[in-house]
């Protein structure tokens, strides 16, 4: 795994723009910005091979910042000929109360991208399931999911692409470590149960602010979540604010953390299913 990305020596280090940013600033911080995205997308697909064999991608679209981001992204990329998939954007409409449900295929049609969307209420399913004062996230996502895995087999789809960022990725890790007793993240590129679909994460290397800046400059028509973001103390708002105190205190740990989770040595971990302890041997001198 690689984090240091060059500012130029790439096909995004040019002065073409997609049609998408024509209304988007012209100033050298956004275009820094908007490089860097793209060359970090680049370098995920390149780390983790997400290009292989893949010829048409499923890019979920929720209304959020990521999604947004994600899509126009790939959309650049495709136009510059460095990512030779078909793209199909995907809202699953999920029923939560006074969802603005013009706003996306309206959105999506004005950028000329091909486009389903889907409606399945799981958010009646989630309210009923689902004690008072307990989070909604987990069932949520794994209905989410499933349908989403159904739209991409039904559209002739071999990827589901997803706009998890570096954050994510941290606070899944943290999540995972502190709740779960276990070493494990979101990865960048995974083979669901089935066998038959891959999900990606481009955005893997991105981070949530630089995402957040990109949305704003972008003006991306905003639709908030009320279902999960309604409910105060989940534990990964808790991770959330965790890792933004580490940064603020040492900047670049960020980073650092990242880097972490791609270069682990088993034989110094505690797991004897991935290091064979048992076999480790003084050597034996011959005057012994």
């Amino acid at each position: 795994m690689t984090l240091a990305f060059a500012e130029t020596d790439d096909d995004t280090s040019d002065d073409g723009r997609h049609p998408l940013f024509a209304d988007a600033p012209s100033s050298v911080s956004f275009n820094k910005l908007r490089k860097r995205l793209l060359r970090q997308v680049r370098q995920a697909m390149d780390d983790f091979s997400m290009l292989k064999g893949q010829k048409r991608w499923l890019v979920g679209v929720s209304g959020g910042k990521d999604s947004y981001g994600l899509l126009a992204l790939l959309m650049d990329l495709q136009w510059r000929g460095v990512l030779p998939v078909e793209l199909i954007a995907c809202n699953l409409d999920q029923g939560q109360p006074n969802f603005p449900k013009h706003i996306l295929p309206e959105y999506l049609k004005s950028i000329g991208v091909k486009h389903r969307i889907e409606y399945r209420d799981t958010y009646s399913i989630v309210k009923e399931k689902v004690q008072a004062g307990a989070t909604y996230c987990s069932l949520c996502s794994r209905l989410r999911r499933g349908n989403l895995y159904r739209i991409a087999r039904e559209e002739g789809c071999d990827a589901l692409v997803l706009g998890h960022h570096r954050e994510d990725i941290l606070e899944t890790f943290f999540m995972n470590f502190f709740h779960g007793g276990r070493l494990a993240a979101m990865p960048p590129k995974l083979l669901n149960d089935e066998g038959d679909l891959m999900v990606l994460r481009p955005l893997a290397y991105a981070a949530e602010d630089d995402l957040a800046k990109f949305a704003t400059a972008m003006q991306f028509p905003i639709i908030p979540c009320d279902l999960c973001g309604s409910q105060d103390g989940l534990q990964r708002n808790a991770m959330k604010a965790m890792l933004a105190d580490i940064e603020t205190r040492m900047p670049g740990r960020k980073d650092a953390m990242l880097r972490a989770l791609g270069h682990t040595n088993p034989s110094h971990l505690l797991d004897p299913k991935l290091f064979d302890f048992s076999s480790l041997e003084t050597v034996k001198s011959n005057d012994d």
